[in-house]
């Protein structure tokens, strides 16, 4: 009985362990769990041997789309502007199901997944909850205008901005309202939380720190309005970094919102979110360049020229910085030195982030005036 007691834990013990795991190497959310865009699992693609990276498998979807995929658990989600939610094989592309809207009508409708529940919003101002085994629906929630904000969830709570003004805190499980706070514009980007505060920023040319479990305000530090709106804010050793919307990234104070730095990056507007790892903090600008500055001070330490508005976010992992520019192109970058390692063009703008995980790359098109976006896999093999 005892050698039988010890096997059952044993057996136990390795399902837990394939959990963490997976759940680590995954990219379930916009952000990832630690709010940097920047994998520090992945160990597969790195320096070395990124350029060569092959066409794995694609998707096309059912019309233009300007979602972020997200991995979790063996499946790419995404969505199109044509109201469908997608479910793909993160193994080959193929279809694993689809979810249309009520309005049959979706914008930035990037998802999060936690706890196999997937949750984004859409056009009609409505959060969505669906399984992720057989995509039923868990649960809706109507916000007052159009949800383009990317989900964040921690500790059972689903974060997500309305167009509306305000930024919602609902009970994971359930969609039950649990607080919500008022802005004077738009909130559109993807809020990142941490040590029970929740950060974010919003058209009204602001970003806030709420407390996460009450929505009380903890401090907000004016940026200015920009064109686009401040996009989504990063998080890294008790520093908020987050762009302005015009031509300025800021580093502020996680705990009190004091201001550290802030550098100019070039004219246009940095509709990327920072991406920050080993000590840098990766953004792309409407001047055409992805820019590398010192987390610490904001110095410059280099920046890739494109020549062509870089809107995506970049993302991060194991010495290698992805991103995409407005003009069919997409690349890999040493870390360090910002030199390319690999390009690819694809059938129209990378506007959309890319993720790395578990030896994958990640990445969709936008398409455009009849042309549907596609998503792309790419690996070693």
């Amino acid at each position: 009985m005892k050698t039988i007691r010890i096997a059952v834990l044993m057996v136990c013990a390795c399902l837990m362990q394939v959990a963490w795991c997976q759940q680590h190497a995954d990219w379930a959310q916009f952000h990832r769990l630690n709010m940097r865009r920047y994998n520090p699992y992945e160990k597969v693609i790195g320096v070395d041997n990124v350029g060569s990276l092959k066409l794995k498998w694609s998707f096309t979807l059912d019309g233009p789309a300007d979602s972020t995929p997200v991995l979790a658990g063996g499946v790419v989600y995404t969505s199109s502007y044509n109201g469908v939610f997608y479910a793909l094989n993160a193994s080959n592309g193929t279809l694993r199901g689809t979810y249309r809207t009520a309005s049959g009508g979706q914008n930035n409708a990037t998802p999060a997944v936690a706890n196999g529940v997937v949750y984004f919003g859409s056009v009609e101002g409505v959060v969505y909850a669906l399984k992720v085994h057989n995509g039923a629906k868990l649960w809706s929630y109507q916000t007052g205008a159009q949800v383009n904000s990317p989900p964040t969830v921690v500790d059972g709570v689903v974060y997500i901005g309305s167009d509306d003004g305000n930024l919602y805190a609902l009970d994971a499980s359930t969609g039950v309202l649990l607080w919500s706070y008022t802005t004077g514009g738009m909130v559109t980007c993807s809020p990142a939380v941490e040590s029970g505060t929740v950060y974010f920023s919003s058209y009204d040319g602001n970003v806030y720190a709420l407390n996460a479990s009450t929505g009380t305000l903890l401090w907000s530090y004016p940026l200015g309005v920009g064109a686009w709106g401040p996009p989504s804010p990063a998080l890294a050793d008790g520093v908020v970094y987050v762009g302005d919307g015009t031509s300025n990234v800021y580093a502020l104070d996680a705990s009190t919102g004091a201001f550290i730095w802030s550098q100019n990056i070039g004219r246009g507007y940095p509709e990327s979110s920072p991406a920050v790892a080993y000590g840098v903090v990766y953004i792309g600008s409407g001047d055409g360049q992805l820019y590398a500055l010192n987390a610490k001070t904001g110095a410059t330490l280099w920046t890739y020229p494109t020549y062509n508005d870089v809107g995506a976010s970049p993302a991060v992992a194991n010495g290698v910085v992805y991103a995409g520019t407005n003009n069919w192109y997409f690349f890999a970058l040493d870390a360090k030195t910002g030199a390319q390692l690999w390009a690819f063009s694809t059938n129209y703008s990378a506007a959309p982030s890319p993720l790395i995980a578990n030896g994958v790359l990640y990445v969709q098109d936008t398409g455009t005036y009849g042309l549907s976006a596609t998503v792309y896999a790419f690996s070693l093999e």
